[in-house]
């Protein structure tokens, strides 16, 4: 059976993604510019031409404009893509090499520069585990479509913390002094320990 016709993105729709990545650019400029503590949400909003207001419909907190991006979304779309057959992990793997392959220079570079905030600043590490908790809701209801489980049920929950958890350890580093001025040299390569870790927790944790 084919599938049915993807549903088109409204104008309410595409404007809504230009104003939320109008934001994000202008603020992301900023803390380039000024650093990150010198740059208020007024300021954001202002270089963005929306009010404050506006910018807390789109991101609930400064750290927020760091954390929150659009990869997550291509990455459980490629995550669905995957054949039935393949297990989670495998599925999570195949997914996140799908991702990178569909990153561009510029993203990449996005992804970068937002990666190290993340590391650099203590306020936006903190603000992350919310993050954590949300990607690993959003994991455990894609593995729940691939088994025919509930979000809920156990062991869904569990390889969805699993992938998360060797995710987390191989990335961020100890304390922030572990980045240097130079930062991380390559996205790639941060992909690639990701993959290596998951392929490791696909093995069975072995040691």
């Amino acid at each position: 059976m084919s599938e049915p016709p993807a549903r088109p993105v409204g104008l309410r729709e595409r404007k809504k993604a230009r104003t939320r990545a109008a934001i994000r650019e202008h603020a992301l400029r900023l803390f380039r510019e000024q650093g990150y503590y010198a740059t208020t949400i007024e300021q954001i909003a202002e270089e963005a031409e929306v009010s404050p207001a506006t910018f807390f419909r789109y991101f609930p907190t400064k750290e927020d404009v760091v954390l929150q991006d659009d990869l997550d979304v291509i990455s459980l779309g490629a995550l669905a893509a995957q054949p039935p057959g393949l297990g989670p992990i495998a599925a999570f793997r195949a997914a996140a090499a799908v991702t990178l392959a569909s990153l561009s220079e510029e993203d990449l570079a996005r992804f970068r520069e937002t990666t190290e905030l993340t590391m650099q600043i203590p306020e936006v590490r903190a603000r992350a585990i919310d993050e954590f908790v949300r990607t690993i809701n959003q994991i455990a209801e894609a593995v729940a479509l691939r088994t025919g489980r509930g979000a809920a049920d156990f062991e869904v929950r569990t390889v969805a913390g699993a992938i998360i958890g060797v995710i987390v350890s191989v990335t961020i580093p100890e304390t922030s002094d572990t980045f240097t001025a130079e930062g991380i040299s390559d996205v790639r390569d941060l992909f690639a320990r990701i993959d290596r870790a998951l392929e490791y927790l696909e093995r069975g944790l072995p040691i």
